[in-house]
Parts: structure tokens; sequence; C-alpha cells
């Protein structure tokens, strides 16, 4: 199984793929997880210079360079693993691409299918969960993390970071059009929850999977 997590940055994503990592190899399951972009030798470093404040990409640019990395992490493990009945968990996947390339940079949406199309090659999630928070929040939760630390700075945003609170507004619109287009696949979530009880959602939504169609009641 393939399972997808969705989210601005600050929505909780680390939080849930960690814990249904462990429900599920409690279960006997053999899980691996994994984010985008990365999970390569070579998809690290092109996140590296994806999230670098100096790099100067354009929308363009920054799209191939995250459908690259997304070819890599595909065709070099997640396949493999899936093939070996390995339960996937991945923390973004095309709907971000969507989501921050198409509605957030504005990139025309037709491309972005054909461009998902190929770097995937058809791979589609057997579900996604979208963690759903407003932009002004998630700042709220990344500058209380960043201010725990020793060194914290601000400034120090990373390149997405730093891309300003309109630019997430769009990005959250993006995912509620999707939410909208695939209800069947994509489950959205009140980020506002608990953990505790985001992840009895996570959990009973999973269990209520029909074990042959893959769809969700």
């Amino acid at each position: 199984m393939l399972i997808t997590f969705e989210g601005i940055d600050g929505a909780g994503k680390s939080t849930q793929v960690s814990r249904l990592q462990e429900h599920l190899q409690n279960q006997g399951r053999v899980v691996l997880t994994l984010r985008e972009p990365g999970g390569t030798p070579e998809a690290e470093r092109i996140r590296e210079l994806l999230l670098e404040s100096r790099h100067d990409f354009t929308p363009v640019g920054e799209l191939l360079l995250f459908a690259a990395s997304r070819a890599e992490l595909l065709r070099k493990v997640i396949l493999p693993a899936l093939e070996n009945g390995t339960d996937v968990i991945l923390d973004r996947f095309f709907d971000s691409t969507t989501a921050y390339q198409g509605y957030g940079r504005g990139l025309d949406l037709d491309m972005l299918t054909e461009v998902n199309r190929i770097a995937t090659g058809g791979l589609c999630p057997d579900v996604t969960f979208y963690l759903d928070l407003s932009p002004e929040e998630a700042l709220l939760r990344k500058f209380s993390e960043k201010s725990l630390s020793l060194d914290f700075d601000a400034e120090n945003l990373d390149r997405m970071e730093s891309s300003g609170l309109d630019f997430y507004r769009r990005v959250r619109d993006g995912y509620h059009a999707l939410v909208a287009a695939s209800r069947k696949r994509i489950v959205q979530i009140d980020a506002r929850l608990s953990p505790s009880v985001i992840h009895q959602i996570i959990i009973s939504c999973l269990d209520s999977i029909d074990p042959v169609t893959g769809y969700r009641p």
C-alpha cells in the first residue's frame, strides 16, 4: 500500500507519519517511510538546492527539479518496495506539485499533470491524508518550534518558507481543490485537532478501505 501525507509545512505531517509507521509495524507489517524531495543520494542533493534560500529558481526550474527528485525516488526505492509487499508511507507526493507549483506559483495545471505523469509513471497513492491548516496558524507553529532553538534567527527561513503568506494561501486553496476532485482518495483532516485524535481518524480510515477494490466507503 502507498500512503501519502500532504499539507503545508507546520501541519503535523511528520508526527502522523511516525505514528502510522509504528502502528503498522506493530501489526507485523513491513513499512518504509520516505520524504519528498529526498530518499536517494541524488534526490537529497536536489532537496538541498530547492530549500537553500540563496538559490533563485524560476517556477518551471523548481517544478522540474521536484519532478527529477520524484522520478529518482520512485524508480529506485518506491516501486521496488511496493513490489516486495512493503507498505510505503510518503511525506508529500505529486499533490504537492499541483498545490505548490500549480496554485502557489501559478504554473499551467495541464502541464503539471503531464509532468507528474512522467515523473510517477502513472502511480497513484492508495490513500492520501491531507492535514488542513491555515498559513497563519502554520507560521505560528513554525516560529514556536524555531524559537526553542538556541540558534534561532527569525530571518533564517528556507526558500519555500520565505515565499510569503499569500503564496501559502494559494497553496491551501489548491489543496482544497484537489480534495474536492479526489474525494475517494484524499481524506481531509483538521490539523488543529490533537495529534492523538488525528491518528485515530487515520487508523479508522485505513481500516475501512476495501481490501479488494482499494476504495473507502
